[in-house]
């Protein structure tokens, strides 16, 4: 939505004919002025004496350069002349007539080109609306608007200028600071430009000097209602002298950059458009027709430009002036990576070379993470992992990133920073022709080793014998906690995960397996990321390359859990527990063998084959407690309870699931403490089941409460989702709906790591709530047992 910039520039909204109107009037006012005073033999000197207004003031407003003066200014100007009251009165027509025709600065253009099929922004427009309607300020309002290149800032501006203009009776200045320029003009050039927009007489810039400029600009301001677009700021140092002390006008300032060092101002962060506004504004520029003949490709065609104003101006403008292509050809032709910056360009408009502007101005150290940044394989990364790509000190790296974020390159969320689509693929190509392959390769391999090294630490927490880094383990990286460790490797999950990628791809098959063997356990708190069987799997096969057999069995067993709990493939994680069962008994490895029958009890029962789920579960048991293993000795305990409930067997599975609580309670410590929570919080549910089932509503709501505070606790969102609905449900048929509805919506809100399962449910229950039909309704009161 980029529009060209004007130098000087503003209007008062209206038509041509209301423009020349309000001239006429001014004119009128003037021309009554200048008869009265020549009436009177006064110089403009000694009006000026006599009245208290200034000598410049009055030779405005003579010449119509100025809006007609207010009432107590006529007043003084009529004493000032000695007129009589029929005079006086006439004096004071001529200037309500003025004032209400209105006024804009003599000579200027109308706004540049591209404001008018504006899109959005609705939230931007009125927090300026609003402070350009604040009253009793003592100073003129000053709006930083910022965001990077391509964001719109400027036609924001221009729009809100237009759309604000009668609140600034006397003009809108647009005043283009050329921030991007090789050598942007100066304060000093730059205050002489406004001043002679503004129409100041050469005499009084003589007399004045260049010195007295800046206290003439402001004076000028002060005593006027306008609105200063101050457009491409380079930096606060071009900005600060511009901006008025006083009076009732408003200034906006537009720049790639935050502008952080400036005091006192509103700031307006600008990013790309919603997918619903990117796909309004194409069909402005493409026509309705088009647009609605393929929806789904213009969604595509905007996603690709990033939802980002400019590429979707550019994009549009190519398909109005190409009326024989389709909004698909469009989408098809920007499909491709490695060709989508050169397809972002119409006529001598390149969205590429906006971003140049941008990267000319960083500094070496800048520029060259900028470009490293496109090694980043997801979506963001953190500090410490920038400064793996470029090898510097973690807090150098933080001061280049935010030297990034300053000038509109790089956006922030939370601690992690962010490359906009575009701006990815830009850094990418500058990349490629800036540094040559070895050394991109280097900063890759660099990053991906850290990754890794630091996913086995961190996972490392979750398993038994291990937990806190080890004393010697020395990084940026705070995981002095499992809470800590948990949020690294979510934060940086898609990053890990491309690193562990690439390891497999490259036959690195010992580092593979590590990794693996390293997240087991932490796979049970981020059960629904969604690469879980992509991981085991990866790992299965290089656990196959290297040809060991109890690698083999226990890599296959960890992908059958993946298969069977992540994406709920019963037969195809029975394959993979045969497989494992298989290379367990060969290698007479009696703990794989016993994981491998606890998972074909879990997939049968899934499958509500209870006998051979009974019969595995029962050998997984054995086997566990002839191993040792107490943390299989649970899962077995407690898959027996549930077999008890599947074949509604309460009071039977009650009294399984409290053995399983006093083995839990006699291990203590002994456990590892997230798999013992785990365990927990399946014993509570299957607690709360069973009582649910006997109609026993109370002790189900408690023991569900149980699960999900415990859940909560531990971050372990995929449970949580569970236990909510779960809980939801037996307070319903307690019935206690109004506590059942705030669990189906905490459900709702977890977000994508929880269960999607529980989430469609709780949704779907709540809808039943909210409809007066099923009030008091079984299905509304959620009358199945949890």
């Amino acid at each position: 939505m980029s529009g060209e910039r004007a130098g000087f520039s503003g209007e008062r909204a209206g038509s041509k004919g209301e423009r020349a109107g309000a001239s006429g009037e001014r004119a009128a006012f003037g021309a009554l002025l200048r008869e009265l005073r020549l009436a009177a033999s006064q110089t403009i000197e000694g009006l000026a004496e006599a009245s208290g207004v200034s000598v410049r003031g009055i030779g405005d407003l003579e010449r119509g350069r100025r809006a007609a003066p207010q009432r107590r200014t006529v007043a003084a100007l009529a004493d000032g002349l000695g007129l009589d009251e029929a005079l006086r009165e006439r004096l004071l027509s001529a200037a309500r007539a003025g004032r209400t025709a209105g006024y804009s600065p003599v000579g200027v253009r109308a706004f540049p080109r591209g404001i008018d099929d504006f899109v959005g922004r609705e939230r931007e427009l009125g927090r300026l609306s609003v402070l350009a309607g604040g009253e009793g300020n003592d100073r003129p309002p000053v709006v930083a608007v910022s965001g990077p290149p391509g964001t719109g800032k400027t036609t924001l501006a221009l729009h809100a200028a237009r759309d604000l203009a009668d609140r600034f009776p006397d003009g809108q200045l647009i005043l283009d600071l050329r921030g991007t320029d090789d050598d942007p003009p100066g304060p000093a050039e730059l205050v002489l430009g406004v001043l002679k927009a503004l129409q100041v007489a050469d005499r009084d810039l003589v007399k004045a000097g260049p010195q007295g400029h800046v206290a003439l600009y402001r004076q000028l301001l002060a005593e006027r209602r306008c609105l200063l677009v101050l457009d491409d700021a380079r930096d606060e140092g071009q900005v600060r002298p511009l901006l008025p002390a006083a009076g009732a006008g408003m200034v906006v300032v537009t720049s790639r950059r935050m502008l952080t060092g400036l005091e006192s101002v509103h700031r307006l962060p600008l990013g790309e458009l919603s997918p619903r506004e990117a796909a309004a504004f194409l069909t402005v520029l493409v026509g309705a027709e088009r647009a609605e003949a393929d929806p789904a490709a213009l969604a595509e065609v905007a996603e690709r430009c990033g939802h980002l104003p400019l590429a979707l101006r550019v994009a549009g403008n190519w398909l109005a002036t190409r009326t024989g292509w389709t909004v698909r050809r469009l989408a098809d032709r920007l499909a491709a990576d490695d060709r989508r910056l050169d397809a972002l360009a119409a006529g001598d408009v390149r969205v590429d070379a906006a971003f140049d502007l941008s990267y000319r101005q960083l500094t070496p150290s800048a520029a060259r993470l900028f470009r490293r940044l496109a090694l980043v394989p997801g979506p963001d990364v953190g500090a410490v992992g920038a400064a793996a790509l470029t090898g510097q000190q973690v807090f150098d790296a933080e001061d280049t990133l935010e030297e990034l974020v300053e000038t509109g390159l790089l956006g922030t969320d939370g601690d992690r920073y962010r490359l906009h689509d575009l701006l990815r693929l830009y850094a990418r190509a500058r990349l490629e022709a800036e540094e040559s392959a070895v050394d991109a390769g280097e900063a890759r391999a660099a990053l991906y080793r850290w990754l890794l090294e630091t996913a086995v630490v961190a996972g490392r927490w979750f398993e038994p014998d291990h937990g806190a880094p080890p004393a010697g383990w020395r990084s940026a990286v705070d995981l002095s906690s499992a809470d800590l460790a948990r949020r690294w490797l979510q934060a940086e999950g898609a990053n890990w995960l491309a690193a562990l990628r690439a390891c497999a791809t490259a036959g690195e098959h010992a580092t593979v397996v590590e990794v693996a063997e390293a997240l087991h356990w932490f796979s049970d708190q981020w059960i629904f990321w969604g690469h879980w069987p992509e991981v085991f799997g990866d790992a299965a096969r290089s656990a196959r390359a290297l040809a060991d057999p109890v690698l083999v069995a226990t890599q296959v067993n960890y992908h059958a859990w993946a298969l069977l709990v992540c994406e709920g493939r019963q037969r195809d994680s029975l394959t993979a527990s045969a497989e494992a069962l298989a290379v367990a008994r060969s290698a007479a490895h009696t703990r794989q063998e016993a994981w491998a029958h606890l998972y074909r009890g879990w997939a049968f029962r899934q499958l509500e084959d209870l006998t051979p789920a009974a019969d595995h579960l029962h050998r997984a048991a054995l086997l566990f407690e002839a191993d040792g293993d107490q943390h299989g000795s649970i899962q077995a305990q407690l898959g027996h309870a549930m077999i008890l409930r599947d074949q509604d067997l309460n009071e039977e599975a009650i009294a399984a699931y409290e053995r399983v609580l006093g083995f839990l309670e006699r291990a203590g410590e002994r456990l590892e403490p997230h798999i013992a929570d785990v365990a927990r919080i399946s014993l509570l549910a299957g607690m709360g089941g069973s009582h649910a089932a006997l109609g026993q509503w109370t002790q189900a709501v408690e023991y569900l409460s149980t699960a999900v505070a415990i859940c909560r606790e531990n971050g372990n969102v995929a449970l949580e989702s569970r236990q909510l609905a779960n809980l939801g449900k037996a307070l319903l048929s307690a019935g206690r709906p109004d506590e059942a509805r705030e669990a189906f919506a905490r459900c709702i809100s977890l977000g994508p790591d929880a269960d999607p399962k529980p989430v469609a449910e709780s949704r779907t229950r709540l809808a039943r709530l909210a409809s007066p039909a099923a009030e008091g309704t079984a299905e509304a009161a959620g009358a199945d047992p949890a």
